[in-house]
């Protein structure tokens, strides 16, 4: 049902579920969630300019004079968010650019973020904002493009067999991307294998003939994946992709008619990567058979994202983007909020703040980059509890715990990250230098109390532990 007709032919621009997030002339879904109702503010949303409002239980009739009196419309449908999965599958139809899809266990939102910088250096580009990558945050990407959008950068997100599929069902993508195969998930897939398997979905959904698949190089679930997906015999292409030297991930033979990867790669005192990109078989960088080579310095941190930045370029020099504009993206390619943040306290201390999520890779990741980072003083790290391990968060978490050796001081927040302490004690961490607390509040009351000028410090856990509270404490 439509309560009343559009009062103009305008196309609606945008659609939300977030009442602050309207803008004039969009596409307003009032969603039923366990705690908010989306349809208490549809009398809101039409006030700040709403153009429609996507509904599934009936409205008050003073919201209905008012969409009336604003020349708004009223959809009602039997469900909100599958109604938002069908405008999206349909507009999908009209899209005449590429479509890439992204996937992988870490770093699916620093390789989007690299993939849409990167794109946008020749092409018209919109990507998945945040790591909005769900049921939800994925129609949207594909409504916030139009039509002529040459390169719609989508990020999905998965916690169990068949949801990529489901995804890619409606999303349709004509190429896909998979950052690695990790522990992320595990504890719904029970291993690495099956997380594999649920990963490869993208690659079973690139259509045959035309579909290419960036997959990475380094990581030993790769060749699984081609196996179990056969992706090569429907004639889908393959562009390979490490932050390593090629002979270091790849047999000889191996290495595919178009490859990217990285040489004489170092971080810097701050933790910024610097390398030489090397590319191969790419239309545009002729002769095809010789390795043509680039330095880049990027202002992101950690050895992990040369192996994102790799993935990145090697989008962009399959839709022919020039070498050199390629590793000038990647330099300018900035970190979001809460992802590897560097802040300053008034008092001199360096904060890392990379507490919007976690799993035992990017835990890894971090600390690595975290201890190459070059401080006058002690390298103290705030580690919180990681979600979503089930049986296996014990030892993931002593894992973490073993790895954090290389700081001073270690604070551990939560129950699981006991584990952790006890992790960095077997491994030889002095007693002394190693804390467990239960709350956000106990350990920022320590770090006041400790952290001295010159000091840096690491915090990261996943998102729901809160440890973000802390970098503000700090630095606010």
């Amino acid at each position: 049902m439509v309560v009343p007709p559009l009062a103009s032919k305008e196309l609606l621009c945008g659609v939300t579920w977030d009442s602050r997030e309207v803008e004039p002339g969009c596409l307003f879904v009032a969603l039923m969630g366990e705690k908010v109702n989306g349809h208490s503010f549809v009398g809101s949303v039409l006030s700040a300019g709403a153009g429609a409002v996507l509904v599934m239980e009936p409205l008050p009739q003073t919201d209905l004079m008012l969409a009336r009196e604003l020349g708004a419309a009223v959809i009602e449908v039997a469900d909100t968010a599958s109604a938002l999965t069908d405008l999206a599958r349909e507009w999908r139809g009209h899209l005449k650019g590429h479509v890439v899809a992204i996937t992988g266990s870490t770093g699916k939102t620093t390789a989007k973020n690299l993939v849409r910088d990167v794109c946008a250096a020749g092409k018209t580009v919109v990507a998945t904002k945040a790591n909005q990558n769900n049921e939800l945050g994925v129609p949207r990407t594909l409504l916030s493009a139009d039509a002529d959008t040459q390169v719609v950068v989508v990020e999905m997100g998965m916690r169990g067999r068949g949801q990529i599929a489901a995804l890619c069902d409606f999303v349709r993508p004509d190429w896909g991307l998979i950052t690695n195969v990790g522990e992320s998930h595990i504890e719904l897939l029970g291993s690495r294998e099956n997380i594999a398997r649920a990963k490869g979905e993208l690659l079973e959904a690139l259509p045959s003939g035309t579909g290419i698949a960036f997959l990475n190089g380094e990581d030993d679930a790769t060749a699984f994946m081609a196996q179990q997906t056969q992706f090569a015999a429907r004639g889908v292409e393959e562009v390979r992709f490490n932050g390593r030297p090629a002979a270091d991930c790849l047999a000889p033979g191996q290495v595919p008619a178009a490859a990217v990867w990285a040489e004489d790669a170092f971080l810097d005192e701050e933790g910024h990567p610097l390398f030489t990109l090397c590319a191969q078989g790419f239309e545009g960088l002729e002769p095809l058979d010789e390795v043509h080579r680039v330095p880049v310095a990027m202002a992101l941190r950690g050895y992990h994202n040369i192996c994102n930045g790799c993935a990145a370029a090697a989008v962009g020099l399959r839709l022919g983007l020039g070498l050199q504009a390629v590793a000038e993206a990647l330099g300018a390619s900035l970190p979001e909020s809460g992802r590897q943040e560097v802040l300053k306290t008034r008092d001199g201390v360096t904060v890392v703040n990379d507490a919007y999520n976690a799993n035992p890779d990017s835990m890894r990741a971090a600390l690595r980059t975290f201890a190459a980072m070059e401080t006058s003083g002690r390298h103290v790290a705030v580690l919180g509890d990681m979600g979503e391990l089930g049986d296996f968060a014990e030892s993931c978490h002593r894992g973490v715990g073993r790895a954090a050796v290389c700081c001073d001081r270690l604070i551990c927040v939560g129950p699981l990250s006991r584990f952790t302490a006890q992790g960095a004690l077997e491994a030889g961490m002095d007693a002394a230098a190693v804390t467990a607390v239960d709350s956000v509040g106990q350990a920022l009351a320590l770090l006041e109390t400790e952290l001295s000028p010159h000091d840096a410090l690491l915090v990261k856990a996943s998102h729901y532990m809160g440890l973000g509270r802390i970098a503000d404490g700090l630095v606010n």
